[in-house]
């Protein structure tokens, strides 16, 4: 079953630090939003394999976008 990660705030998207096909466990960090001037680390909330990455360094989000996809 795949699970989406999603940003919990609008901001923006500082850097990703996974690819496509990496392992993760649950908890890794996947990526870093910047919002509000603050950098905040968007975890992992589960382990698998990372299927699909939607959002790239620069990128600004809405609340709930979905990041990527761990199967």
């Amino acid at each position: 079953m795949a699970t989406e990660v999603t940003v919990p705030m609008v901001g923006k998207i500082i850097n990703v630090l996974v690819k496509v096909g990496d392992k993760v466990s649950e908890d890794d960090q996947i990526a870093t939003l910047e919002a509000m001037k603050m950098e905040m680390p968007i975890v992992s909330p589960v382990s698998g394999v990372v299927k699909e990455i939607k959002v790239a360094a620069g990128q600004e989000v809405e609340a709930d976008a979905v990041l990527a996809v761990i199967e």
